[in-house]
């Protein structure tokens, strides 16, 4: 599964940097490490205009972290339909949306407790 060990840090820079790069909008990190009994230590959350800007999302994700962190996803979730789609890095999960479904399951809600940052879009 892991070539080398990436700090969770260095894997959310390279998932940010991606995430840009094909524009991907409303780009939010939910840090849960301070709540018990959570699933990974970080949610990074984006959303994509259509299901082909989704796929495109997931696949540059998949592709940057590959190639600079020698990473391989653990899971892989949704690419057929692509309106949600989970990438899971194990520590990091990233969910890529279409805006409705992103709109229609607020896991940001879901995850109040969770600290929140919004990172500004570069485009």
């Amino acid at each position: 599964m892991t070539k080398k060990n990436v700090s969770a840090d260095d894997l959310i820079a390279v998932i940010l940097k991606a995430i840009d790069e094909i524009k991907g909008v409303d780009v939010q990190i939910l840090d849960l490490r301070d709540i018990e009994n959570t699933v990974c230590d970080y949610f990074i959350v984006a959303t994509g205009t259509s299901n082909t800007h989704v796929n495109a999302i997931s696949g540059i994700i998949q592709k940057q972290v590959g190639k600079i962190g020698q990473e391989k996803p653990w899971h892989v979730e949704g690419e057929g339909n692509a309106e949600w789609i989970l990438i899971d890095y194990v520590n990091v999960v990233v969910h890529v949306f279409q805006k409705h479904i992103r709109e229609f399951y607020d896991i940001e809600s879901l995850w109040g407790d969770a600290k929140i940052t919004t990172i500004p879009s570069s485009n």
